[in-house]
């Protein structure tokens, strides 16, 4: 599917409004300075002959034009993989702000995407405007500037966090980019203080904050996930690096401030990746709102909370195992019996915090265990021989549980292994796969909420919610309170 052209005067309309509807959803290049913005930049508005219009900061940067110091292109939230024109183009983007043509190839990440090279050219183009090189190395530039602007990082820890590998071919990069050395840069913006790592994650509002870690906490483990007032807390580890984050909104802006433990800074680019999907957010809720608010079965739950988000997942394992774990059970129970495998599988951690203590689950440690001594943790034979299995394909790798993995075979991957049906792949492709028309009709908040009992009714009701079925069944359990599963 080709992305379909930009509706120039819509995105001056949307420019001179500062309407953040459009944040993250194209950029404004400036002729007269040679700079590129976000549509909500507080600077004057220019004239519409002077304006270039962009689907990607990489395609502006192209075009010759260099970021603005002031909005920050750098902290535009993302285009979620439902307003992608192509699934693979979106699956591209995200590995590679994850980082994969930092290491690897082109070739190797078209493998691993089931695709040609060239067929991932023509995707990423179509879609961006750029190669898939341009693309990477505008992402490791910006990435960049963010650090130098809001951390106290050397310039050389900057570069390394960023992917490059070199810091000379960082520093001529960036000055013949940006006009700037890495140090001129930060001379000219403001000093950052202190020794922790802060950083800005920008979102389109309303976002729904309490309900969001609200949720997040209540299916979390006590020592791994925490909150404090309007905080949210929580251990983790990716690869073989361990850490905590906290994260807060910021008073008046459409931003949350997220403080990362330097041990986190090696795995900067993945673990960026992972926070904007837990926290959904690079959603649209003003469209989630136009479609869903329209249905009158829908339109009290949307027009109450307008902002409400789908969890994400830090773990792709952990909020698989989450979901086994709440088959046929209540919420309460299904997160006490998760507290105790994070106590036995997971690592502990020290931190600032005392409500922190420790990581999740690990599928290599659970995958190495005996069936009977995971099934003494609180769980039946055949659900953990299911806790077993699912460990080992994670730990081998033969399952990836992401948003880039492709969503019918991974869900087909899920449902292969014993004791895992409809409604555990649903929730984990809503959760994990940041598939935003997933939609577990099976689930008793669900079918309670629409006052139905069976889940082939509950779908046929869905198909009006299309393509944002999962928002559906946020708002759905919302108002099914306490009693709703949700896993």
């Amino acid at each position: 599917m080709e992305s379909p052209a930009l509706d120039l005067d819509l995105c001056y309309r949307a420019l001179c409004a500062r309407d953040a509807r459009f944040d993250g959803r194209f950029f404004v290049g400036v002729s007269t300075t040679g700079i590129y913005c976000r549509p909500i930049c507080p600077a004057r508005t220019p004239r519409r002959e002077r304006c270039d219009f962009f689907r990607s900061a990489a395609a502006a940067e192209r075009a010759g034009y260099r970021p603005c110091l002031r909005c920050r292109p750098e902290l535009a939230p993302g285009a979620a993989p439902v307003d992608a024109g192509s699934r693979i183009a979106a699956a591209v983007l995200a590995r590679i702000e994850a980082g994969a043509l930092n290491d690897g190839g082109l070739e190797e990440l078209a493998r691993e995407l089931g695709v040609s090279s060239r067929h991932l050219r023509r995707a990423v183009a179509r879609e961006y405007g750029v190669a898939p090189v341009q693309l990477a190395q505008t992402q490791r530039l910006l990435l960049a500037k963010r650090l130098l602007t809001d951390t106290p990082l050397k310039v050389a820890d900057v570069a390394y966090a960023s992917g490059f590998s070199s810091l000379r071919r960082f520093n001529h990069l960036f000055r013949t980019r940006y006009r700037l050395s890495p140090s001129q840069l930060r001379r000219r913006l403001t000093e950052p203080k202190g020794a922790t790592l802060a950083l800005k994650l920008a979102y389109r509002p309303p976002l729904d904050w309490d309900a969001l870690i609200a949720f997040l906490v209540g299916r979390g483990a006590d020592g791994v996930e925490a909150r404090e007032g309007h905080r949210y807390l929580r251990g983790l580890h990716l690869g073989d690096r361990r850490g905590w984050i906290v994260a807060e909104p910021i008073a008046h802006e459409a931003a949350l401030r997220v403080t990362v433990a330097e041990s986190l800074l090696p795995v900067l680019p993945v673990l960026l990746v992972r926070l904007r999907a837990l926290f959904d957010l690079d959603a649209n809720p003003q469209a989630i709102r136009e479609h869903l608010g329209a249905d009158v079965r829908l339109r009290g739950a949307v027009a109450r909370r307008p902002g409400l988000r789908v969890p994400g997942a830090c773990d792709g394992f952990e909020l698989a195992l989450r979901a086994v774990l709440g088959q046929r059970i209540s919420v309460r129970a299904a997160t006490t019996l998760f507290g105790r495998f994070a106590q036995r599988y997971g690592d502990p951690l020290r931190t600032p915090f005392p409500a922190i203590t420790r990581t999740g689950p690990r599928a290599e440690r659970i995958a190495e265990d005996k069936p009977q001594r995971i099934a003494a943790l609180g769980l039946r034979r055949a659900q953990a021989h299911t806790v077993r299995a699912l460990a080992r394909v994670t730990a081998e790798g033969r399952l990836r549980l992401a948003p880039d993995a492709p969503r019918q075979e991974t869900l087909a991957g899920l449902m292969a292994l014993p004791g895992i049906g409809e409604w555990t792949a649903q929730y984990v492709a809503m959760r994990a796969l940041r598939d935003a028309d997933a939609f577990p009709a099976s689930d008793l908040g669900v079918l309670r909420a629409l006052g139905l009992r069976k889940a082939q009714d509950a779908r046929a009701q869905a198909e009006a919610w299309r393509p944002w079925r999962a928002y559906a069944a946020m708002h759905l359990w919302q108002d099914d309170g306490p009693r709703s599963n949700g896993a």
